[in-house]
């Protein structure tokens, strides 16, 4: 084992460790729920520490989804898609990077197996950016294991991160919409102001609409990714 092997594996341990910690030891889903919080009364750093929080959530394959409810309750629907958007997105390039470089050969052996993946690889290879599009709108593999399976094919750092930022806005929108519905029906029932319960009950017939929005680009993005990958064999690829 040479030098540079060596000191990848080592960064690796040292990341699942830290991952395993987190995930089994620490609660999570409380600290997140408490950053949101806090993060809510920085003003306009606010915005700004929430989004890095996705970086380390993406990178230790962490549960996301509070801090984005969180920012619509927080923030609103246009801050908190704008934090969120560039968050996650920052999150998934992270991973994205570490799984070519030092998590490589881990990533590798974790998908071997893997006849989905391999035809989702061979599909890349001959349009990366609208498979990384398509795999984004519809969740085949979860958010956090595609930025480590999708290090693996042929995609470029720049396709993959507009691909992805593109294709993660449906989802983001619909969680943080939820969000923010959820904060002004607290209010109002907290109120009992009639403008306010007015209001929440129009975003929540926004959110149906926008779930049903949602709902269907997954359907149509999920048909054409499985024609798109259709035609390559589900077998391994040779040695």
């Amino acid at each position: 084992m040479n030098f540079t092997s060596f000191v990848r594996l080592v960064a690796l341990f040292a990341i699942v460790m830290v991952a395993c910690i987190a995930l089994w030891l620490l609660p999570i889903n409380t600290w997140q729920e408490r950053l949101v919080q806090s993060v809510s009364r920085l003003g306009a750093w606010g915005p700004v520490i929430l989004a890095l929080a996705y970086i380390p959530a993406a990178v230790l394959f962490l549960p996301a989804w509070p801090l984005t409810v969180g920012a619509g309750y927080a923030f609103g629907v246009l801050v908190g898609t704008i934090a969120v958007s560039i968050g996650s997105t920052a999150g998934a390039t992270a991973a994205f990077v570490i799984g070519r470089t030092i998590a490589r050969h881990w990533v590798e052996q974790r998908i071997a197996q893997s006849p989905k993946f391999h035809a989702i690889d061979r599909a890349v290879a001959k349009a990366s950016f609208k498979i990384v599009l398509l795999t984004r709108l519809s969740p085949v593999i979860p958010f956090n294991a595609l930025n480590y399976a999708l290090a693996l094919t042929n995609v470029s750092l720049v396709r993959f991160v507009l691909a992805s930022w593109i294709g993660m806005l449906p989802a983001t929108v619909v969680y943080v919409y939820a969000g923010s519905t959820a904060r002004t029906l607290a209010e109002a029932t907290a109120t009992r102001a009639e403008g306010q319960l007015a209001r929440g009950l129009l975003l929540t017939l926004g959110l149906i609409a926008t779930l049903a929005v949602t709902w269907y680009i997954t359907g149509v993005a999920r048909r054409a990714l499985a024609e798109e990958v259709a035609a390559e064999p589900l077998s391994r690829r040779p040695e």
